[in-house]
């Protein structure tokens, strides 16, 4: 079943794509749900002169896309986590925690537009934010282990121990006096 998509869906498509679905997924949620309707012949005629008439507003959009892109490209985030002493993570660093850090910075993006791959190790990582359907930046993640890192103590020379003064066993047999 052809249906052309009013909104952006994630890992369907964009607005204003024909896109096939399964006639339950489209009649039964995409439909109903106001995020689609069936891409008719005239429906398509319909959307082909608002893609004329919308040529300019598009165009300004992907410009105002790649400007933020731009202003991304040079963002490098450092993330703090629980690491283990094998030096893995206790979970996992995410789009949401990356998507916080990039607030922090004054970037609000959202989080389903930030794609990684599982990062449960210390070090150097990528995350992709997608911030046009054509425009995606490569963000370098660094990380590190939140805790303070501990340097080994200098070794320290063993120093001869000195020999314990001898008691004399009559000493150690004799019950101590109380003194009152």
């Amino acid at each position: 079943m052809e249906i052309i998509l009013k909104e952006d869906i994630i890992g369907l498509g964009y607005k204003n794509d024909i896109v096939n679905v399964k006639s339950g997924y489209g009649r039964n949620y995409l439909i109903p749900q106001g995020k689609g309707v069936i891409a008719s012949p005239a429906a398509k005629k319909v959307l082909a002169e608002n893609l004329r008439q919308q040529v300019h507003k598009l165009a300004a959009q992907k410009a105002a896309a790649e400007e933020r892109a731009k202003s991304l490209e040079g963002v490098a985030l450092t993330i703090a986590a629980k690491v283990s002493a094998t030096g893995t993570i206790y979970g996992s660093v995410n789009s949401v925690m990356i998507a916080h850090e990039l607030a922090k910075l004054g970037f609000e993006i959202d989080r389903k537009l930030i794609t990684i791959k599982d990062v449960k190790t210390v070090g150097e990582h990528k995350a992709f934010v997608r911030v046009h359907k054509d425009i995606t930046v490569a963000i370098p993640v660094t990380v590190i282990s939140d805790a303070p890192v501990e340097e080994p103590a200098p070794a320290v020379e063993a120093a001869p121990v000195a020999e314990a003064p001898e008691v004399e066993e009559e000493e150690l047999d004799a019950p101590e006096e109380e003194e009152a």
